[in-house]
């Protein structure tokens, strides 16, 4: 087995060999015949012709750029679009002259991680360059070309140092931490003479897995425009997925009809199953054609049929290697059936570059030349257009001067005193506002308990529930307020903004040009009509309030103690104007009469009992808040004394039966009226605390959208009267460059035409030879 396979290396190299000698350039006349009626020279030519139109047309978009730049000040005479279409054309023609002035034929490698584009390009280079392996491994694009001095050396982008091709791995490896970005070039020069690609000027790319990045546009826009041959290289044991087909469906976009070949790598694990190989190669097979024949249509179902292979890399680089260093093949190295996969790899080689040879001038300057016709094209309909707005736009610059002047100066002295107006008109609808919000506010307080009885949320006296009662209570409290307010004064204070700001609007547009009168009637435009905000903050104004729902009997002594204290309380308040104090002890019978008359006249009543109430209530204190039962027993034996047991008895009865209806009364539903009422009177204190601040507040939101209003207004005016003073000062100028510009567009208008008629002739000459 292993003597087979050496021999059927041996044959294919020696043919392959042989072939490619064929094109390479001797002494000998009929070698140099050979070279010079090649495609291969029909491209040279090609290429210098097409790179002299590119140079001329280089040299007119640049002067097209320079003119539009100098017209752009004169939007009417070109508009910001078709300006930055011409800039754009600056550096779509030095992108196309970029990839014209390259003098080879580019191969570009692409597919998915670990499909073995590197393996395919190392094996067509007979040695183990790029590096490969498991997993993600290259991670920058790499582009192998001939090495003019037969020389393997490396360059980077940022870099014209030559390196040691044995740092590729250090460079371009996944694993490596030197890695490059992905988008980045590394150049690798290879002799000749090793690769029979190379000698025909031909450079191959290899690339990162689609599958590891979104940046497909970018890859094509910056390694694969100029691109004349792409190769798949997909995975034999899976299908062509999506991934895949994507990249190739944005390259179609981008080039006209690309040549692609497709390259089904790992073919060797077939061995391992050879009763499903055949028909594993049918569906590849199929598939590959309709994705290039029915999906991209870049070629026929023929074409299609010969641009697939079945290979392994892996397989061939081994064979060549062992053979370069003059080494045999073990048996067990190879899989079954390795000398029809070898050949396989072989035929892609000879078709490949027959495709090359074939289609190169087509593939290469096909788009490029249809790209010069549309640029040439849309100058100069750009430019026939420039010719004609000049010389209108003349004429209507000279009518337009006569009347700026004179709206000029009315706008400035009618905006002074529509200023003055306003201002008074803005000062009367924050005094108006802030009178009604005061009034409204305070009648809404009045009637805050109507508000806190139509609370209805469950109630109970514990703690937690509580304070949720409370919270809510605070939120219908803030929801209320806010409506009713709303309901009384949001509509009318609306309506009066909004008849204000149509009013000031109505008088302002009227200082306006008639082309921006519109934009002052903008302003009004809401998404929703203007509503004053009343900020009232209850949960924190209220934060303060402790309810008191302990139960206290109404005719207990306490109680009544509690009465008394406060009805003597407002008794001396009564009497606090009164020069003289009341004495802490009973006057004697010859100071009663000494004392000022006056003071029994205004209290109404006599000292006598007076003195006997105040020795009442001491005593009953005294006997109530004693630790001991000497105070008990003093009052007790007095009343009886006093009154008799009879009636105490039925007193008593009387006293508890009132107790026990207050006590079984004393409901869930008693505490909620209690909890309101103290809400009541608490929250009503705090809120008239914040009625001069709420309406202040509401009056400045209403100032605020007023002036507003009147500042955007003023902003248009002032806008619009620096465009005249502005187009008074450039009108005269414009005058006097319209006349050049007319006739600088006038002879760009005339260089299109040459230029047009240059480039059917390259494609009479070197393209239409392929159709």
């Amino acid at each position: 087995m292993a003597a087979y396979i050496n021999r059927t290396i041996s044959m294919i190299s020696a043919d392959s060999g042989s072939n490619h000698s064929r094109g390479l350039l001797s002494t000998n006349g009929d070698n140099r015949h050979y070279r010079e009626s090649s495609p291969l020279q029909i491209f040279v030519k090609a290429k210098k012709k097409i790179n002299d139109i590119f140079s001329e047309i280089d040299d007119y978009v640049q002067d097209s750029c320079k003119y539009v730049e100098s017209i752009r000040y004169n939007e009417a005479l070109i508009d910001s679009e078709e300006a930055k279409k011409i800039v754009e054309y600056v550096t779509k023609v030095k992108g196309i002259r970029d990839v014209l002035s390259r003098d080879h034929m580019k191969v570009a490698f692409f597919g998915r991680t670990s499909s073995g584009k590197s393996s395919v390009i190392n094996a067509m280079l007979r040695d183990k360059i790029l590096p490969s392996g498991i997993g993600h491994t290259t991670n920058c694009f790499l582009q192998v070309e001939g090495s003019e001095n037969g020389e393997a050396y490396l360059v980077t982008e940022d870099s014209a140092e030559k390196k040691n091709v044995k740092s590729i791995g250090r460079l371009a490896h996944a694993l490596c931490e030197e890695k490059l970005n992905e988008h980045v070039l590394v150049r690798i020069f290879w002799p000749r003479d090793k690769c029979s690609l190379l000698r025909d000027d031909v450079v191959l790319v290899d690339s990162p897995g689609v599958d590891i990045t979104p940046n497909l546009d970018e890859w094509i826009d910056k390694h694969c425009l100029d691109a004349d041959v792409f190769v798949l290289v997909a995975h034999a044991q899976s299908t062509l997925m999506v991934t895949e087909k994507n990249f190739f469906h944005k390259v179609s976009q981008k080039l006209s009809k690309p040549n692609i070949f497709l390259l089904n790598n790992h073919w060797d694990t077939s061995a391992s199953e050879p009763e499903f190989m055949e028909e594993a190669r049918v569906q590849h097979t199929e598939r590959a054609i309709d994705f290039l024949v029915k999906e991209l249509k870049v070629c026929s179902q023929k074409e299609a049929a010969e641009r697939v292979f079945f290979i392994s890399a892996k397989e061939c680089l081994l064979a060549r290697t062992k053979e370069q260093e003059g080494l045999s093949l073990q048996s067990g190295a190879l899989a079954e059936g390795f000398p029809t996969r070898y050949f396989e790899f072989q035929d892609f080689e000879r078709k490949f570059e027959e495709c090359i040879s074939k289609s190169a001038v087509k593939t290469k300057f096909e788009q490029h030349l249809q790209r010069g016709k549309t640029i040439a094209s849309d100058i100069r309909v750009t430019m026939d257009g420039l010719y004609e707005k000049a010389l209108k736009l003349r004429n209507d610059k000279t009518e337009a001067k006569k009347g700026i002047y004179e709206k000029l100066n009315y706008t400035e002295q009618r905006l002074i005193l529509l200023t003055q107006q306003m201002k008074e008109k803005i000062q009367q609808m924050v005094s108006e506002t802030e009178e009604k919000v005061k009034k409204a506010l305070s009648e809404e307080i009045r009637r805050l308990s109507v508000l806190v009885e139509e609370f209805n949320a469950p109630f109970h006296s514990d703690a937690l529930v509580l304070n949720v009662y409370k919270r809510e209570l605070h939120a219908h409290v803030e929801s209320g307020l806010g409506s009713n307010l709303r309901a009384r004064l949001s509509n009318a204070l609306a309506m009066n903004i909004e008849s204000s700001q149509r009013e000031m609007t109505e008088q302002m547009s009227c200082l306006l040009p008639a082309d921006r009168r519109q934009q002052s009637f903008s302003i009004l435009t809401r998404r929703q009509p203007f509503e004053i905000l009343y900020r009232l903050n209850c949960d924190n104004l209220c934060a303060d309030f402790q309810e008191d729902l302990e139960f206290r009997f109404s005719w207990g002594v306490t109680s009544l103690i509690s009465r008394f204290v406060q009805g003597n309380t407002r008794h001396q308040m009564a009497l606090k104007n009164y020069p003289s104090q009341v004495p802490s002890t009973p006057p004697s019978s010859d100071e009663w009469y000494s004392q000022d008359q006056s003071f029994a006249h205004y209290s109404g009543v006599p000292r006598s009992e007076e003195w006997y109430t105040s020795l009442i209530s001491k005593v009953a204190v005294a006997s109530v808040t004693s630790q001991g039962t000497i105070g008990a027993l003093l009052v007790s034996g007095f009343m009886l004394k006093t009154i008799g047991w009879r009636v105490i008895f039925v007193t008593g009865v009387v006293y508890g039966s009132l107790y026990m209806y207050e006590w079984m009364t004393w409901t869930n539903k008693a505490k909620e009226k209690t909890f309101k009422k103290q809400y009541v009177e608490h929250a009503t204190k705090k809120l008239r605390l914040i009625v001069d601040l709420t309406s202040a507040n509401c009056s400045h939101q209403v100032q605020q959208e007023l002036s507003s209003t009147f500042a955007r207004l003023c902003q248009l005016i002032d806008q619009a009267t620096s465009d005249m003073s502005s187009d008074m000062k450039d009108l005269e100028q414009e005058i006097q460059k319209l006349d050049g510009a007319a006739n600088s567009a006038k002879v760009l208008r005339n260089k299109s035409d040459y230029l047009a008629k240059e480039l059917d002739m390259f494609e009479e000459t070197y393209l239409r030879m392929y159709n």
